[in-house]
């Protein structure tokens, strides 16, 4: 080994010394981190104080909203803070009514009633969760309160519970429910299968005297009327509904003062906007006069789906000062049926606010169509109208058939919503096409002129376009809360024609039209 090779020799067994020796030290340094870390981790006891009364909430009432009778709440929650620098022990939390309280309480994961010593650490919170079930024939007051009481004597303090239980006349679906199928709430769905039961003789009136609160489908056998009284309340629970069946009809009978409202069973705050909450209200093919006047029908799937014209001569629906809005699919979808509309409000909904399909006879007066739907992609415009289906069939080829479109009429309305085209006839050859809108406003910019030369979108065509206002402002007050009432700066003020107003000579809010009448279902305020 010459010299220079010895010198490298010794140099490369010095390094791999100090190397194996730094390791060494490293590992050493690690293990006593990790032995600190975890017998700090394990340390179960930490020194505190009592609270004495210096706790504060993130609520000093918690309202549970309206529940019904024996029906479970959904789950509300309260933090408790520690704002103090030194960390704190609750010695007692428990309900004022104890072990007889209808609310019942997990904190800080722990359920029960009643708790002691409950740590919190310095500048930290706890969450406790409140849930209640109340049966109204247990309790003199169905205003139902009690109280969480934190500490005892001196330094106790209270939150303090609110909530409200409704008697409700319940129908459920039953040992053996009828089970239907029908096209998916969709525009073109595959079939789908829906569970309910045929209302009994005793159950074809819902009244204002308890709300009805409906789980499956209940559905109105042939030859049967349900009869639904001013100011009744009708509650559906998750994929729950109403069904017409064939030869049977609906009668909703709601007044100005007190409006039949349709809508989803969770009663809290915060659902109170949420759309497809349940099914929708069918009227199968066949069902005859069916009639709503002043009804609120809201946060479902389909407000109303209607189906296959029963009469020539009579509508399959008349509806009358109704509004309809925050549908998770459409709010009315017509398929190839017959419709006469007045004072109708068509608000928010997932794919068309009204869609008119497959054909059929419409007449609207004095409605409003108005979409500003925010929950992602509308597919479809506030206002759509065809008269085809498509298919697929044995063999895979997609099939178009075409159906008549009897008449689509409409007088002395508005439609609007916050996409560039809000109105779409949408025609394919092989049957009748009838349409006319007359003294309205339309929401109509085909930026990319897409539609250029379709003659269905002729506005300058008198024979189906008379005496509209394209883009013109209808200054609703709140459309995004779905308040159509048009304000001071509507160009609407003045537009509707009087042949429409003496058809309908009060507005949805019974304020007379037959002078100046506004196009709408609303005669303008200032605001």
């Amino acid at each position: 080994m010459t010299r220079v090779e010895n010198t490298q020799h010794k140099f490369k067994k010095k390094s791999l010394k100090l190397t194996k020796k730094n390791i060494i030290s490293h590992v050493f340094t690690l293990l006593c981190l990790l032995l600190m870390l975890s017998i700090s981790s394990c340390r179960k006891n930490f020194s505190t104080i009592p609270s004495f009364g210096l706790l504060e909430f993130s609520k000093d009432t918690v309202f549970l909203d309206t529940i019904f009778t024996n029906i479970g709440s959904a789950t509300y929650n309260l933090k408790v803070y520690n704002r103090g620098n030194d960390d704190i022990t609750i010695p007692a939390i428990s309900l004022e009514r104890g072990l007889d309280s209808n609310y019942r309480l997990n904190v800080d994961g722990i359920p029960g009633k009643d708790f002691e010593n409950i740590d919190i650490l310095s500048k930290d919170s706890i969450f406790i969760f409140i849930e209640t079930t109340v049966n109204i024939a247990s309790v003199s007051n169905p205003l139902y309160t009690d109280r969480i009481l934190f500490d005892t004597g001196m330094n106790r303090q209270d939150v303090d519970l609110v909530t409200l239980v409704q008697d409700a006349n319940f129908i459920y679906p039953g040992r053996d429910p009828l089970t239907l199928k029908i096209d998916s709430l969709a525009l073109n769905g595959q079939p789908t299968t829906i569970r309910g039961r045929f209302l009994t003789n005793d159950e074809l009136t819902f009244t204002n005297i308890k709300p009805t609160v409906i789980y499956g489908y209940a559905a109105v056998p042939s030859n049967k009327v349900l009869t639904i009284t001013p100011g009744a309340k009708i509650y559906f629970h998750d994929n729950s509904g109403l069904i017409i069946d064939k030869d049977a009809s609906i009668k909703v009978n709601g007044t100005l003062n007190e409006k039949v409202v349709f809508e989803g069973d969770r009663l809290e705050n915060s659902f109170g906007t949420i759309p497809g909450q349940w099914g929708t209200i069918w009227l199968r093919a066949g069902s005859i006069e069916n009639e709503i006047n002043y009804a609120q029908i809201k946060n479902g799937i389909i407000g109303i789906l209607v189906d296959s014209i029963a009469s020539t001569s009579a509508p399959t629906l008349t509806i009358k000062n109704t509004e309809i809005f925050n549908h998770s699919n459409f709010g009315v979808l017509a398929r190839e049926t017959s419709i006469i509309g007045e004072n109708l409000v068509i608000g928010n909904a997932g794919e068309a606010s009204l869609a008119c399909v497959i054909g059929g006879s419409y007449n609207f007066t004095h409605s409003t169509f108005a979409n500003y739907w925010n929950n992602g992609i509308r597919s479809l415009q506030a206002v759509y109208v065809n008269n085809y289906f498509t298919y697929n069939n044995t063999t895979g080829q997609e099939i178009t058939e075409t159906r008549d479109l009897i008449a689509a009429n409409f007088t002395n309305c508005i439609i609007d919503g916050n996409n560039n085209i809000e109105f779409l006839p949408d025609r394919v050859d092989g049957s009748l096409f009838n349409f006319k809108v007359t003294n309205s406003l339309i929401k109509f910019t085909d930026v990319n002129n897409l539609l250029e030369g379709i003659p269905e979108v002729d506005f300058n065509n008198t024979s189906l376009y008379d005496n509209i206002l394209l883009n013109g402002v209808s200054h609703f007050r709140n459309a995004s809360d779905n308040d159509y009432i048009i304000g001071q700066e509507s160009q609407a003020i003045n537009f509707g024609n009087s042949i429409g107003a003496n058809l309908v000579p009060l507005d949805i809010l019974g304020v007379s039209r037959t002078i100046n009448p506004d196009t709408g279902a609303y005669q303008h305020i200032d605001f």
